[in-house]
């Protein structure tokens, strides 16, 4: 069993709030690294604003297609 396909297994047990649990670890997984590590901060700081958007658009366009 691949690891795709026992995280693919995993995830058909979850709940809708398990989703969002696990995306709320990794908001404060991140915001820890960048209070923690300094040398993250800076990394993240050193892309303008725009970039964020256009990787958050990028990566949202499957889940919409899956929606709509």
């Amino acid at each position: 069993m691949s690891l795709i396909t026992w995280g693919e297994k995993i995830t058909k047990k979850f709940k809708w709030f398990d989703i969002k649990l696990a995306q709320l670890v990794a908001i404060f997984a991140i915001l820890t690294l960048i209070t923690v590590w300094p040398a993250f901060l800076n990394f993240i700081f050193k892309f303008e604003w725009y970039w964020y958007l256009i990787i958050t658009v990028i990566l949202g366009i499957p889940l919409l297609k899956k929606m709509f």
